[in-house]
Formats: structure tokens, C-alpha cells, sequence
């Protein structure tokens, strides 16, 4: 098995979930790391829950994380009858059998299993049928499944060595001989991964420890069709803080890689985040800031055996996610150059209908230093149209801390205006201007400046926080501070709430 090949094989039934996410995210990793080809496999074969508006939303959902397979994306059920076909050769090479067992008769075993407090095990009683009886009885109608004869001559166990969890062996006395296909002529999860991963020459299968249970079974398929069996990676599972398993029943929105999209994390940053939820280089590094520099960290034997914490409490009001996420992607949107954030901040304000088209052209330079200088305290996209609304409109949020500000002094009525008068006769306004003013009117006014500085900052962008008072005036510009300045003055009379 000279050729890297690994595949992603979601279940269109919904979102893609997080856990999902990360699973493809790891496989594209290796893959990129070691020269190899992802594909993109979607199992619809569950034709009652499988929609193709999650085939969609798992697709468009890895694009946006820059996950492109090399291969694929195909549909599982496109090869429903060769998974078939394969059946059938399995039953007449005799390393399968078909059972005609009812559903009466199992269910009195299981029954009589569970009187003794055995786990209950097929019996094997079909498996001694000869194969002309079997084609006999199945041509004349009568139903039947297919199960898998496992072989236990010479051997009282079935192993594999895992990448990350070792050497993993299973007694086979614990292995009944289990179904591959239903009644219906479908065959089961193990058998058609198994026939598809073949196919696809998958040299690597990279998922979460909740597949551990299969490997075994899909391990003795593997070797009853006489197939080279694939290197496994099973990857720890990552639960909440009451250690719990992330779930879209239990958890909504915030599992979903939509939400990140939503809710305005940087593709990239959004990865580095996943890439951290049960993988480290073995150093303290958390910043990743392109994905050349975490495909040449990663290495799949440091995923971690122990699951990892999605540190999300539902109903945070601080927070809408893990905080490290909204760490990691300030991180990112901070350090990145500002060129490379212009066109995610500019999608951002189209999407809300605050693009200017001159921030294209002529006043591209100013808007660039606008987002240059306000991004420090950011943590998201959404930031720059919340709490950054002020910069790109004159329709902006005042916060409830802010109008506290502006309604602590009946001062700041008067001190509001005479500034605006100020500011209106300044042969230059910038930086150094702004500033001489409003202390120069603090002093006529016998008033502390901070008073005044608050009250204005609060003002003129509705927040508290953000960048040096005096940055902000010179970015607004002396029109709009004015304006904002004597609109300020009217508030101030209002309630102190």
C-alpha cells in the first residue's frame, strides 16, 4: 500500500457537525502532509433520513473551511449494486450464508439469553445449510439475511494495530457471525465501507474512537474477501464539560460548522480550532497562521487517546462558543496581514448592506486603516458590524453602558456642543487637533477630562471601549463627529438608566 489515500464519509442527515468537521480536517492533513488524495465519499445509503440538502450543506461547509477533496464528492448509493454483487459472490464462495432465522425466533433466543443473563449471540444454526439448500429456498421466496462466517479456525481472536490507540485485539468467541445484509438485499454499514474503501484504495482511515466497535468486524470482512487490510487512526471523541458527547439533539446550532460561518470566524482560524480538539505538535504553539504551517506540524500518531472538552456552557451570556475559539480566530484576525482580511470584512458589510463601493477605490486606504486600527479588541467578523457599527454608519447601536456615559453629568450637554463648535473651526483636524481642543474645553470648563473623553467616545460610537479617543475622531472625520456630537447632546437630558 505505497499510495496515501484517506477518505471523508459523512452521513447526510443533517449539518456538518463539528466532530465531522474534524474528522475530514485531519484526514485532508495527513493527506496534504504526506502526498497523498482525500475523498469525499457521502453514505446516503440511509435513504429515510439522508436528504440531498445535507449532501449540499456538508459540501458547501467543507468548502468554506478550504477542504477541497481530490476525489469525489460521490454518492454512496451510486454503488449499491456492486455492494450487492459482492454479497452474493461472498454467499457463494461459502465466506458468508444466508440466515432464514424469522424475526420470532431470534427475539425468543435473545429473550432466553437475557433470562440467563447471557449477552445474547447467534447460534450459527443456519450456517450449516448447504449452499444448493440456500439457493433453493431463497429463489422460491423465502426471506433471509446475510450473515458473515467468521473464521475461527487456527485463531481465537481478531487484531489491528491503531495509530493512536496500539495494538487492539478482540476474543472472537465475543464475535457472533454477524449480519452484512437485511432483508431487503441492502447490505450494512460494515460490509458496503468496507467494499467502497477497497475501491477507493483507501490506505488510511482516519475517524472518531466511536468507530472502534466496527474496525473488528469490518477487519474480518477485510480478510474473508482475501483484501489488504488499511492502517486505522481512531481519534478520541470531544465532548462538553459534563462530559457528555457533542450532539446536534443536545447541543443545536453551536455543533454546526454553519454557525461558525454565521456568526463570522475565519475559515482558517475556525480550522486551527478543530485542529487543537484532541492534537497538539507536542510544544505549547496554538496559532496556526496558514495551513502550510500546521500541515508541516502535523503528525497523526500526536492525536490524543484522551477526549477533549468543547468548552461551551449553553446559555453563556459572555460567550457563544468555547472561548478558545473566539481566542484562536481573534488571534488570527489580528495578526493577518490587512490586505488578506479586507475581502472577509468586505463580504461581512455586503451581506449587511453597509458596503460603501468607494472602500474599493478611492477611499480603500482609509478603510484599511480603519480596520487595522479597530480589529485589536475583535474576536469575530460580526464584531466589526457590533461593535465597529459606528465606523461604517450613521446608524449604529448605542450600548447601555454607553448611554450611562453620556447621561452621568448635565455638563456633557453643553460640553458636547461647545466641542462641536470647536471642532467645526479647526483649520486641520486630526490627531494632535482633536485632543488640544477637548482638553483646552475641559480647562475653560473646570470639568476633568475624563468626564468629557467618555461621554464623547461613548457618543460617537455607542461603546465604552475601542481604540484611543483621538484615533477614533481623526478616522471619523470632522463631519461626522460633529454631527454625532450635537445628536449626542440631545441624549443627555434623557433618564440615567
Amino acid at each position: 500500500m505505497s499510495d496515501i489515500r484517506v477518505r471523508f464519509a459523512p452521513s447526510p442527515t443533517g449539518f456538518l457537525h463539528i466532530g465531522g468537521a474534524r474528522t475530514a480536517l485531519y484526514n485532508w492533513l495527513f493527506a496534504r502532509k504526506n502526498g497523498g488524495k482525500l475523498v469525499l465519499r457521502i453514505e446516503d445509503t440511509d435513504t429515510e433520513r439522508s436528504t440531498d440538502e445535507s449532501s449540499k450543506a456538508i459540501i458547501e461547509g467543507l468548502d468554506w473551511m478550504g477542504i477541497h477533496p481530490d476525489v469525489g464528492p460521490y454518492n454512496q448509493s451510486e454503488y449499491l449494486e456492486e455492494h450487492k454483487a459482492r454479497a452474493e459472490q461472498m454467499v457463494q464462495s461459502g465466506v458468508a450464508y444466508r440466515c432464514f432465522c424469522t424475526k420470532e425466533e431470534l427475539a425468543a433466543k435473545r429473550e432466553e439469553a437475557q433470562g440467563r443473563k447471557d449477552t445474547y449471540m447467534y447460534d450459527g444454526k443456519c450456517a450449516s445449510i448447504s449452499l444448493d439448500e440456500s439457493n433453493k429456498r431463497a429463489q422460491n421466496g423465502e426471506p433471509f439475511v446475510v450473515r458473515l462466517r467468521v473464521n475461527r479456525e487456527g485463531k481465537e481472536s481478531v487484531s489491528f494495530d491503531d495509530l493512536v490507540f496500539g495494538h487492539i485485539e478482540v476474543a472472537l468467541v465475543d464475535i457472533d457471525d454477524f449480519v452484512i445484509v437485511r432483508t431487503n438485499g441492502v447490505p450494512l454499514y460494515n460490509l458496503a465501507n468496507v467494499i467502497d474503501d477497497h475501491r477507493d484504495r483507501i490506505s488510511h482511515i482516519i475517524r472518531g474512537a466511536d468507530g472502534l466497535t466496527n474496525t473488528p468486524k469490518q477487519v474480518l470482512i477485510y480478510e474473508a474477501l482475501g483484501w489488504e487490510v488499511p492502517l486505522f487512526a481512531h481519534m478520541a471523541l470531544t465532548l462538553d464539560p459534563s462530559k457528555a458527547k457533542i450532539s446536534k439533539r443536545r447541543h443545536g446550532e453551536v455543533v454546526a460548522v454553519e454557525f461558525y460561518r454565521k456568526h463570522g470566524f475565519l475559515p482558517w482560524a475556525f480550522c486551527n480550532f478543530l485542529a487543537l480538539l484532541g492534537w497538539s505538535a507536542g510544544d505549547d504553539r496554538e496559532i496556526y497562521e496558514t495551513p502550510e504551517d500546521l500541515i508541516e506540524a502535523f503528525c497523526i500518531e500526536r492525536i490524543s487517546k484522551s477526549n477533549s472538552i468543547f468548552n461551551y456552557r449553553k446559555g453563556d451570556p459572555k460567550f457563544i462558543t468555547d472561548p478558545k475559539a473566539l481566542v484562536i480566530n481573534g488571534a488570527h484576525l489580528r495578526s493577518m496581514p490587512v490586505e488578506s482580511l479586507f475581502p472577509h470584512v468586505k463580504k461581512w458589510l455586503e451581506e449587511r448592506d453597509l458596503w460603501n463601493p468607494r472602500w474599493d477605490h478611492e477611499e480603500k486606504e482609509w478603510f484599511l486603516n480603519t480596520v487595522d486600527l479597530i480589529r485589536e479588541r475583535y474576536h469575530i467578523l460580526e464584531d466589526f458590524t457590533e461593535q465597529g457599527a459606528a465606523y461604517f454608519t450613521d446608524d449604529y447601536p448605542i450600548t447601555q453602558k454607553a448611554m450611562k456615559r453620556i447621561q452621568k453629568d448635565p455638563v456633557l450637554e453643553k460640553g458636547f456642543n461647545l466641542l462641536a463648535e470647536r471642532y467645526e473651526k479647526l483649520e486641520e483636524f486630526n490627531l494632535e487637533t482633536t485632543e488640544q481642543e477637548l482638553r483646552a474645553l475641559c480647562d475653560d470648563m473646570d470639568i476633568k477630562p475624563g468626564l468629557l473623553i467618555n461621554g464623547v467616545r461613548s457618543a460617537v460610537t455607542g461603546q465604552i471601549k475601542g481604540p484611543g479617543l483621538f484615533q477614533i475622531l481623526e478616522t471619523l472625520g470632522r463631519t461626522s463627529v460633529v454631527r454625532r456630537l450635537r445628536a449626542g447632546s440631545k441624549l443627555v437630558g434623557g433618564e440615567n438608566e
